[in-house]
Order: C-alpha cells, then sequence, then structure tokens
C-alpha cells in the first residue's frame, strides 16, 4: 500500500470539502499563516448516510497582523454543519491550547443544529464546549464571526464570547429555527426576522456589523491593538474644542477622542447610550456617552443592560472608564416599574465597585436624581467627577417635578419649590461646594482635564 497516496487521496477529499471555510480563514488570516491541527478527525454519522470529514469543523492557528489566534471554523459543508460530540471535542480540544498559551479565539460559526441521531451523547459535548468557553472568559479574548445560518445550543457561544460580528446579508442567529418559532407561535416568519443583526436588537450579543471578513480582520486587529497597547504616543495633549462652549452634545464630544482612535460598540442597541473604545491623549479609554439631547437620557431595562454589557468588557480589560453624563432618573411607565431594571441597576453598581482601573465622571448635561448617584456621585466610586459650567445637577429636573414628589399644592409650598429648583439652584456649583464634584470646567478644556486625570490615576 502506497501510503503517501493515500495520504494525499485522504488530504484532497478534507481540502474538497472545506474548500469555502478555509477560503473564509484566508480572508481572515495572514497568507499562508494557518495551520491545521486534528485534521483527519473522523465519525461516521449513525442518522446520515457518510462520513464526518474533520468532524465537520476547521482547527487551528494562524497570525493576523503577525499576532497569533487559535482558529475555529464549522463547515457548513459537512452534514449541513451539524454539531456532534466529537465535533464539540474537537473544538474543545483547540480551546485547550489557547488556553495553555493565553492565545485569543475567533469563531467562525456556521450551524443547522445539532446531528440528528446522536442523542444525549451531543448535549454532552455542547455542555463541555459551553463550559469551556465560559471558563476562557477572563484569560483569553474570544471573537465570534456569525459566518451564516447558526441555530442551536452553539449560538450560546455569543453569550460568552467578548466581541461577536455580524456580516451583512449572511448571518443569521437563533437558538430556535425560524420554522420552529413560527410552528410555536402559528406565524410565518423570515429568518432575518428571527435572527438577523437588526432583529436582535434587544439582545446586546450584535457587537459589531460589517460587510465581510475583511472587515472582521480590520476590526480585530484594532481591538487587539487597543486592549494591548494602553498608552501611544500622541503629539495633541493641549487640543482646545473651542466648539463645544456653542455645543456640548454627543456628538460633539467625540472630539474629546485622538482622531482615528474610537470603536464604536453595540451600535445597533440603544442608540441613547453609546459605548465606545478610544484614546484621549494615546490613553486607551471605554466610555459610555449619554445622548438625549436637552431632555437628557431615562433609564429604562434596554439601556442598563448595554451599559452592563459594556461595563463588563471594560472591567475585563482593566480599561479606565469614562461616563458622559446627561442622565435623569427612570422613564415613568407601568411597564419600566414592572420590569427588570432595579436588578440590571443593581449590577451596574456591581460591575462599577468590582474595576480596579480609573473611573471619571463628566456631566457634560443633566445630572438629576438616580442619574447623579449611579454617573456622577463621589461616593460611587468615582476617581474625578467634572461638570460643565452649563450643566445642571439637582435632586429633580423641574419644579413640576418636585410638586409631584412632594404633592405641593398649597401656593406658598410651589413658591418655595420655584426658588429651590431654579435654574441657579441647579448650578453645579452647589455640588462641588459640597466637595462632590473636583472641578467645574469650561467645555472647551474637557480634554485636557481628562488626559491631566488619565496620567495620574493608569497603572
Amino acid at each position: 500500500m502506497d501510503k503517501i497516496k493515500l495520504l494525499q487521496d485522504r488530504r484532497g477529499k478534507l481540502l474538497s470539502a472545506g474548500k469555502a471555510i478555509r477560503e473564509d480563514i484566508a480572508a481572515l488570516v495572514d497568507k499562508d499563516s494557518f495551520v491545521e491541527t486534528s485534521a483527519f478527525s473522523f465519525s461516521e454519522s449513525e442518522f446520515y448516510d457518510g462520513t464526518a470529514e474533520g468532524e465537520g469543523v476547521v482547527c487551528g492557528f494562524a497570525t493576523i497582523d503577525d499576532n497569533p489566534y487559535y482558529i475555529v471554523a464549522q463547515n457548513a459543508q459537512v452534514l449541513n454543519g451539524g454539531v456532534s460530540k466529537a465535533n464539540c471535542q474537537k473544538i474543545v480540544k483547540c480551546l485547550d491550547q489557547a488556553e495553555k498559551n493565553g492565545t485569543p479565539v475567533i469563531y467562525l460559526l456556521s450551524s443547522g443544529g445539532v446531528r440528528i441521531g446522536e442523542g444525549v451523547n451531543v448535549l454532552e459535548g455542547l455542555a463541555e464546549l459551553v463550559l469551556k468557553a465560559s471558563r476562557l472568559k477572563d484569560s483569553v479574548t474570544q471573537y465570534l464571526v456569525v459566518n451564516g445560518d447558526v441555530y442551536g445550543q452553539v449560538a450560546l457561544l455569543a453569550g460568552i464570547c467578548d466581541f461577536n460580528f455580524f456580516v451583512e446579508g449572511k448571518s443569521i442567529l437563533a437558538l430556535n429555527s425560524p420554522m420552529v418559532i413560527a410552528a410555536a407561535g402559528n406565524a410565518q416568519l423570515t429568518k432575518e426576522k428571527v435572527g438577523s443583526y437588526d432583529a436582535l436588537n434587544k439582545t446586546d450579543v450584535a457587537t459589531f456589523k460589517v460587510k465581510s471578513l475583511a472587515d472582521v480582520r480590520e476590526k480585530v486587529v484594532a481591538i487587539n491593538e487597543f486592549v494591548n497597547v494602553g498608552v501611544c504616543d500622541c503629539d495633541e495633549l493641549n487640543l482646545t474644542l473651542s466648539k463645544l462652549n456653542k455645543c456640548a452634545d454627543a456628538k460633539a464630544l467625540m472630539q474629546v477622542f485622538d482622531k482615528g482612535s474610537v470603536i464604536e460598540l453595540l451600535e445597533g442597541t440603544s442608540p441613547a447610550v453609546k459605548c465606545v473604545f478610544g484614546r484621549i491623549g494615546g490613553i486607551s479609554v471605554a466610555a459610555a456617552i449619554f445622548d438625549g439631547g436637552d431632555e437628557g437620557v431615562k433609564l429604562c431595562p434596554g439601556k442598563m443592560r448595554k451599559l452592563n454589557a459594556f461595563a463588563t468588557i471594560a472591567s475585563q480589560y482593566n480599561l479606565p472608564f469614562v461616563t458622559f453624563v446627561n442622565t435623569l432618573g427612570a422613564v415613568e411607565t407601568p411597564d419600566v416599574a414592572n420590569s427588570s431594571l432595579l436588578l440590571e441597576i443593581s449590577e451596574y453598581v456591581r460591575i462599577l465597585d468590582s474595576m480596579n482601573s480609573a473611573k471619571i465622571s463628566v456631566v457634560y448635561g443633566k445630572a438629576v436624581g438616580l442619574g447623579y448617584t449611579l454617573f456622577a456621585a463621589k461616593n460611587m466610586g468615582y476617581d474625578y467627577t467634572y461638570a460643565f459650567a452649563n450643566s445642571k445637577i439637582a435632586l429633580f429636573d423641574s419644579v413640576q417635578g418636585a410638586e409631584i414628589e412632594f404633592n405641593a399644592s398649597a401656593s406658598e409650598n410651589k413658591d418655595k419649590l420655584v426658588e429651590k429648583y431654579a435654574d441657579e439652584n441647579s448650578d453645579p456649583v452647589n455640588a462641588a461646594k459640597g466637595g462632590y464634584v473636583d472641578n467645574i470646567i469650561e467645555p472647551a478644556f474637557v480634554r485636557q482635564y481628562l488626559i491631566a486625570s488619565l496620567q495620574m490615576l493608569i497603572k
């Protein structure tokens, strides 16, 4: 028997079965850098007529911009990307190596669900995989690309990974297929309405929407540099942002960051809370920016869930956390009153308290009631709190709000409330008098204040 010829035939069959997924891997990694591992893993399917070449998953390691990554790529050409116990074990073996070497992992997922006929065996394999990925969360970065239709329990990885990518016109993610959901609800649903980027706007798992795998590569390179190079050179340390004196809204505040350094996360959910990675004076920071214009942002479970997801990432990578505050209390509706908002808020307090990195608050709009307590109060653990000279810090947003709270019916009480909650008494100087605000600043100089504070606080 010609063993060399036999190897060539086997490899040819393997490459043929995985041609498309290997092209996807090649689009992501440096040229000719991918080295496959456990290539000759095969098992016979008891349900389908055929062999699961490579267990329907391609694993290995490669470089992206000369940095090492482990790659896990499901091959939808083998048994429809069906997940088996052996499939899961092959992935776990790759994750073991990633953990041992402290190397990031990139998953390219495309799966129609579990392989029928495996029974409970595949569920045990999925449990092993999900637990292993969860245990990696604090030791290696995990990126996930929804590289087609992803149905079933393998979708749980999206809730574990640090950064998830959805490719326009290609990515669908759901625990149940649209057919199952439609059958249960007696409704006709397209897969796009169930699991596309736009459909998952309340899940906080769709970190980025991209056009291609080339865009994924670009984002991975940017994130890797951002989290691993905490400080880089910057030539504009004394930049004055004069336009902020005239208009200090969320869009204008983007001038605070070094040019070209901003990466926005979770853009498709709760747009009133913008979550960005960026550099300020060359220093990497995670920043939450409350949009909302003149009215400010009122809190609801969706906004807090997004903020919690972002704050968790900031804490995990020990990034300085900067909050730009234009925030009031909770939305005044029965639905919000009877929601998970209280639990989401308590989770935010827990995450904030557990952070070992610097925490800075900038009140650029309103910090009223609960909005002040959570995002500006000194006793919430902020190292520095700054307030724009034209910002508003108060217990209530208006005289009317105070009237409702105190049920002030007598005219003399109303007069007192008008005096107490007039604009001049919402001046941030009053908070500064109590030692709760470190400095009242002219908006144009906020970048210099932040750079000075960050330089003092970073370790």
